[in-house]
């Protein structure tokens, strides 16, 4: 039976329970049962759920301001974040736009690179998920769904290839990366040329697409071209920032800075907000009234996100990501020797993910395992979600400070529900 007949059929859910409240890492449905949250609400809540450090800041915060009043000046919990935000990026990024989702912030740096640089042409890669506004729509491939019916989309688009290593170069990222960077200048040579390009568009790990990390051989060539025809590279960290990959930022671990970054998801462990971040000097050629929002930077998201960013940014908590990373990479490689449906094991540190295939020598997508694997993991008290291209890639989400108990209890019931979803 429909609880909420009034509800728009088109969200897409996972699962038809009714959620109760949510205390560290576990959910609660209405029967009072519990469940491990590995999910995270595709990687929000990275503190896990009511904090209290980022709860206290929330009440505090709505005793005293709730509205917003970035068209009128200025108030704490914005300017603190905006500071403290700036200070985890390697120079020259010190410049820091709030905005509300994602999706939102994609849209604003597609703008930001065209009217910055008076070129037209972004360049975007297969497989990437930037977000459902109309603009971030236009730069994302994950799945043909959410493309089909909108066209025509943003023009000037132009897609390469991602390195996706396990799938389409059987293993060998050397020659995925050779490949993909010579499609890449092939592009420049013969359909775009560079010197009308305005920004590239990475996610440093593909979430939607697969939980697919891009070499860091592929970000350094990306760098050097945008260096040599001087595109901005814009880095999506939307899903893999904040600690995620165990590192503040993914595009640490390839030692390359963007010229602009996508912040969303974890900012704030819950509540509505994204930044766009670059040089301050990008954002002055970008111009005052250039882009805007009412509701980004919302104070009592803010203050919310101030918290967080103290947590998160901790050595103890970014060292305990790196930990739980080794500890799940190393429990999921022990279930792929037991388990063949379990084609590749990968992602970088906490941000890990499973591929499950129907043979491992033909490599053929078990999305129909994927998706009885989630239903039983549901059945045990296990939240995980589905990704990728073809539905067949599990990715772990953690919340990243969950006690080691939780974290195993939590594998211990993914690999019971890989052997019932093959049994």
């Amino acid at each position: 039976m429909d609880t909420a007949p009034n509800l728009t059929p088109v969200l897409g859910r996972y699962f038809t329970r009714e959620w109760s409240h949510g205390v560290g890492h576990r959910l609660y449905d209405t029967n009072g049962k519990a469940y491990l949250d590995f999910a995270n609400g595709i990687a929000v809540s990275a503190l896990g759920h009511v904090h209290p450090r980022v709860t206290a800041a929330i009440h505090a915060q709505v005793d005293k301001l709730v509205g917003p009043v970035n068209a009128l000046g200025f108030t704490e919990p914005i300017s603190q974040l905006s500071t403290d935000l700036a200070a985890t990026f390697p120079a020259p990024l010190d410049s820091v736009m709030f905005l509300n989702s994602g999706s939102e912030a994609i849209d604003g740096a597609l703008k930001l690179a065209r009217r910055v640089t008076g070129r037209p042409g972004i360049v975007a890669f297969r497989g990437g998920f930037h977000g459902r506004t109309f603009g971030a729509t236009s730069v994302t491939t994950s799945n043909l769904n959410y493309r089909t019916g909108y066209e025509p989309l943003l023009p000037g688009v132009y897609f390469a290839p991602y390195p996706a290593v396990y799938a389409d170069f059987e293993g060998d990222e050397d020659r995925a990366v050779e490949a993909c960077l010579a499609i890449l200048d092939s592009l420049f040579a013969t359909v775009i040329a560079p010197s009308m390009v305005g920004g590239l568009l990475i996610e440093p790990v593909q979430g939607e697409g697969g939980f697919i990390p891009a070499p860091a051989a592929f970000l350094e060539g990306l760098r050097e071209r945008c260096d040599r025809h001087g595109i901005l590279l814009i880095a999506d960290e939307v899903q893999t920032g904040y600690g995620r990959t165990g590192r503040m930022w993914a595009f640490e671990h390839a030692e390359i800075v963007p010229d602009v970054v996508v912040v969303a998801k974890a900012i704030a462990n819950g509540l509505p907000l994204s930044a766009i971040v670059s040089s301050r000097e990008l954002q002055e050629r970008w111009g005052r009234g250039a882009h805007g929002s009412t509701y980004g930077g919302n104070p009592v998201a803010c203050a919310a996100a101030v918290e967080s960013l103290k947590a998160i940014s901790d050595p103890d908590f970014l060292a305990r990501a790196v930990d739980v990373g080794e500890r799940i990479h190393a429990r999921l490689h022990e279930m792929a020797a037991r388990h063949p449906s379990i084609g590749e094991v990968r992602g970088i540190g906490p941000m890990a993910a499973i591929e499950l295939v129907k043979d491992r020598e033909t490599r053929e997508p078990g999305a129909d395992i994927a998706a009885a694997a989630v239903t039983a993991a549901l059945d045990r008290g296990l939240i995980i979600l589905k990704t990728g291209i073809y539905d067949n890639v599990i990715r772990i989400l953690v919340p990243i400070a969950a006690p080691d108990e939780d974290l195993e209890a939590g594998l211990d019931r993914l690999e019971e529900s890989l052997g019932a979803a093959a049994a």
